[in-house]
C-alpha cells in the first residue's frame, strides 16, 4: 500500500532502524533478511532525500530528518499495534496473549506475588514480563516496549490515564540492637547516623531520596545499593538507618536481625499508581488485567500492617 508516493511497508523499517541504529539488529527484528533491509535503508534514502541513518566509526547516527521522525513515526506504530493486538473480547482462561510490565523490584516483592497467584489461575495462558524501572518510564509506554506502568504516582506522566492503587507509609529500618525511644527514633539519631539508600540503576532517584531533598532533609549517605529488598538487610549489625516502604520493611523484619522504627519527621506515604497508554485505554485484555491489579492492591490497602 502507498500513501503520496511511499510504501507504508517501509514506515515499519524506518522505526526499527531509528531504533536500533543498525541494520543487521534491525533486520533480525523484524524477520527480513540484512539484504532487504538494506534495501529498504536504500528506498526510504531515496524517497526522503536524505541519508537517515549515517556511517560514524562503527557506530550510525541519525540525521536532523531522521531524528525529527523519531517521536511522530514511532507514535504512529504504537496506534497501530495497539489497534491489531487489541481484541473487541478477552477471554481469560484461552488467552496466550504476552503482557509487558514495567515495574520497580519493591513492586515485585509486594504487589505482584498476589496478582501473578490470581492470574495463574484465571488466566493460565497469560504471559507475563516484568522489565525494570528507569528513569521518565513513562516513556516505555509511549515507544510501544510496556503495556502497563507500577510506579509512584510522583513519576507517572500527566499525558496517560494512571489510577491510584495504594499508599505505603514510608518507616526506618534499624539494627535489631539499635536502642529506640518509644519505638522511634530521635531527630539527632536520624540525622547523625549514616544511611543506606536505593540509587536505582538506570538513573533517576527512589521516592525516599526525593521526598527528603523536598523536605529539606539532608541525610549523611555511607551506602548507596541498586536493590530495594537489600535496603534493611544492610543496616543489620551497623548503627545505620534505612528509609523503606512498611509493606516491605514488615517482609524483611521477619529475616531477623532488624526492626522497624518511626522516623522523627513526617514522612509522605508512597502513592503507587498503575499507568498505561491512553491508546490502550479499551483494550480488553488490559481492562480485565488492571481489574486484577486492584484487587491484588486491596490486600495492602485494607491491611493496616501493610503485610503481605
Amino acid at each position: 500500500m502507498r500513501f503520496k508516493n511511499l510504501d507504508l511497508n517501509l514506515l515499519v523499517a524506518l522505526d526499527t532502524l531509528i531504533r536500533v541504529r543498525n541494520v543487521s539488529r534491525a533486520a533480525e527484528e523484524v524477520f527480513i533478511t540484512q539484504s532487504a533491509m538494506s534495501n529498504a535503508l536504500g528506498r526510504l534514502r531515496s524517497y526522503f532525500d536524505d541519508p537517515l541513518l549515517i556511517q560514524v566509526g562503527r557506530s550510525m547516527e541519525l540525521s536532523p530528518l531522521a531524528a525529527s521522525l523519531e517521536q511522530p513515526l514511532r507514535d504512529i506504530i504504537v496506534r497501530i499495534e495497539a489497534a491489531v493486538v487489541s481484541t473487541p473480547s478477552f477471554i481469560p482462561e484461552e488467552t496466550s496473549r504476552s503482557i509487558n510490565f514495567v515495574v520497580s523490584e519493591y513492586t515485585l516483592n509486594t504487589l505482584m506475588p498476589a496478582f501473578l497467584q490470581k492470574t495463574a489461575l484465571l488466566a493460565p495462558g497469560l504471559k507475563i514480563n516484568f522489565k525494570p524501572q528507569q528513569n521518565y518510564p513513562h516513556v516505555l509506554l509511549e515507544q510501544g516496549e510496556a503495556d502497563l506502568l507500577i510506579a509512584p504516582s510522583v513519576f507517572c506522566s500527566a499525558s496517560h490515564p494512571t489510577q491510584v492503587l495504594f499508599q505505603d507509609p514510608l518507616c526506618c529500618v534499624v539494627s535489631a540492637e539499635t536502642e529506640l525511644e518509644n519505638g522511634k527514633l530521635t531527630e539527632a539519631t536520624f540525622l547523625s547516623s549514616g544511611h543506606v539508600t536505593m540509587q536505582p540503576p538506570n538513573g533517576g532517584e527512589s521516592y525516599a531520596t526525593r521526598v527528603c531533598d523536598q523536605l529539606g532533609i539532608k541525610i549523611r549517605v555511607d551506602v548507596t545499593t541498586y536493590s530495594f529488598v537489600s535496603l534493611p538487610l544492610l543496616v543489620r549489625g551497623t548503627d545505620r538507618i534505612a528509609i523503606v516502604q512498611k509493606s516491605l520493611a514488615s517482609q524483611m523484619v521477619a529475616l531477623g536481625g532488624i526492626k522497624i522504627a518511626e522516623p522523627p519527621v513526617a514522612l509522605p506515604p508512597l502513592e503507587q499508581s498503575i499507568q498505561w497508554h491512553s491508546y490502550r485505554s479499551r483494550d480488553p485484555a488490559i481492562l480485565w488485567i488492571r481489574e486484577q491489579i486492584n484487587e491484588a492492591a486491596g490486600i495492602l490497602r485494607h491491611n493496616p500492617e501493610m503485610r503481605l
